[in-house]
């Protein structure tokens, strides 16, 4: 049960703070991978809120198919930042940095969501 509570958490702590950062500073996030242009910083803003929604929600109802939604928007974000890269040139280091992070929480999402469901 421990590790459990501590997995949960370790992935809901880090979701807010990633989150709050999105949403506080998004410049300091997209300078090393791309200019920084107004369009960006209010994609990331927005991001940053989606990300603080879905922690929140998951807060809420920590359960095993809570995480594993949250894993299933996490998997569609990479793709749809995978396809951005393949798509879009002048994007495509900020696309592909934001596919990784994506996937990481995907990930975390599932193997969470892997272990609530274990008695």
């Amino acid at each position: 049960m421990g590790r459990r509570r501590a997995l949960r958490r370790a992935v809901l702590t880090g979701r807010v703070a990633w989150g709050t950062l999105l949403l506080l500073a998004p410049g300091a996030l997209l300078r090393p991978v791309d200019p920084t242009t107004p369009a960006a910083l209010g994609t990331l803003r927005l991001l940053g809120a989606r990300h603080l929604t879905q922690a929140a929600v998951t807060l809420r109802w920590p359960e095993p198919g809570v995480f594993a939604a949250g894993a299933a928007v996490d998997s569609v974000h990479a793709l749809a930042t995978l396809a951005l890269a393949a798509a879009d040139r002048r994007q495509r280091h900020a696309a592909l940095a934001d596919t990784a992070v994506a996937a990481v929480w995907a990930v975390l999402g599932a193997t969470t969501a892997r272990h609530e469901e274990k008695p």
